[in-house]
C-alpha cells in the first residue's frame, strides 16, 4: 500500500494521526491528510499545532511539521475534484485516527457531506482497506451498532486502545503501540514496540 488517506477529526487523540503519518512518510508512503474542522481545534488544543483553514497554507504548513515535500498532500473537506474523491483514483487505503463517533455515524449511513467521509464511502464501494480508529468512552448502543454495521460493511476497526505488556514508559510508548497496530494492519514495517515473545 503505498497510497493512503489519514483523516483526524475531532475526537480526542489527534496525537495518534499525527504520529502516524510521520511514520508513513517515514516509509516512503504517499499520504493525503484530511483535516475536519473540528479536527483542527482539538489537534491545537492537544498539541499546539495551528493549522490553518487556507489549503495550500495548511498544506505547507503540514509539509514544514513533518519535513516532507510531495510526498504528503492536503485537500480541504469542500474539495470533491481532490483526486481521492473518486473511485477511478481511489487510495490504497483510508485511516480516520482518531474517528469521532459523529464522523462514523455518517460514514456508516452512507453520508457523504465532506470529503473524508466521500473517500470512506470510495474506500467501501472500492473494496480498498478503511482503518477506524475510534477513541471515544464509553460507547453507547448507537455507537456499537454503528461500529457493528461498519465492520460488515468491511471497514477494519481498531479502537486507541494501548497495551501494556511492552511495559510502557512514557506517554509515547502508547502511543506508538496504537500507531504500531494500524501500521501492522496497513502492512507497513515498524518497530514501535516490542511484540509478545521477544527478549
Amino acid at each position: 500500500m503505498n497510497n493512503i488517506v489519514v483523516g483526524i477529526t475531532g475526537a480526542s487523540g489527534s496525537i495518534y494521526g499525527l504520529r502516524l503519518i510521520e511514520e508513513l512518510l517515514r516509509a516512503e508512503k504517499q499520504v493525503t491528510v484530511l483535516l475536519t474542522s473540528a479536527g483542527r481545534q482539538v489537534t491545537e488544543f492537544e498539541t499546539g499545532l495551528v493549522l490553518a483553514e487556507e489549503p495550500q497554507q495548511c498544506l505547507e504548513q503540514l509539509r514544514e511539521y513533518f519535513k516532507a515535500d510531495s510526498g504528503l498532500e492536503y485537500y480541504a473537506l469542500n474539495n470533491f475534484f481532490a483526486p481521492v474523491a473518486s473511485g477511478s483514483s481511489a487510495p490504497d487505503a483510508v485511516v480516520i485516527c482518531p474517528c469521532s463517533m459523529g464522523t462514523l455515524g455518517r460514514i456508516a449511513a452512507g453520508l457523504s457531506d465532506n470529503l473524508l467521509e466521500r473517500v470512506a464511502d470510495v474506500a467501501l464501494k472500492e473494496q480498498k482497506k478503511l482503518l477506524l480508529v475510534p477513541r471515544e468512552t464509553p460507547f453507547n448502543q448507537i455507537h456499537l451498532e454503528n461500529l457493528l454495521r461498519l465492520s460488515k460493511a468491511g471497514a477494519h476497526i481498531l479502537p486507541a486502545m494501548p497495551g501494556f505488556y511492552q511495559q510502557p514508559q512514557t506517554v509515547a510508548d502508547l502511543v506508538d503501540f496504537v500507531v504500531g497496530k494500524v501500521l501492522d494492519s496497513l502492512g507497513v514495517e515498524h518497530q514501535l514496540f516490542k511484540r509478545w515473545g521477544d527478549k
